[in-house]
């Protein structure tokens, strides 16, 4: 990308004369996909997801707010973000249980 002079002076970039562009460097590494921020949805589906007994669609709904549609899904990012899921009937209801964290 090629700015002006004037653009620039603006954004307080130097001319560079080999480099096309002039990014700043990024000051935080990107957050990791299996280690996701403290507080999140995500994070509380985790939190439940490895206890013992693991948790159940409706625990992990009304733990989130999240419609079932949405909430049933989870499970499946896990495991594409490298988590072990099992899965498994607490009384009449499908209970997973993260098995080995990613």
């Amino acid at each position: 990308m090629q700015f002006t002079d004037a653009a620039r002076e603006a954004l307080g970039i130097e001319s560079t004369e080999n480099s096309e562009s002039a990014r700043p460097e990024r000051k935080t590494p990107p957050a990791t996909a299996s280690a996701p921020r403290a507080g999140t949805k995500i994070a509380k589906v985790i939190a439940l997801l490895q206890r013992k007994r693991g948790a159940t669609l409706d625990e992990m709904i009304k733990a989130t707010g999240w419609l079932p549609h949405t909430t049933r899904a989870a499970p499946a990012g896990l495991k594409k973000k490298g988590h072990t899921l099992e899965r498994d009937k607490r009384d009449e209801a499908t209970c997973y249980r993260i098995t080995v964290s990613a």
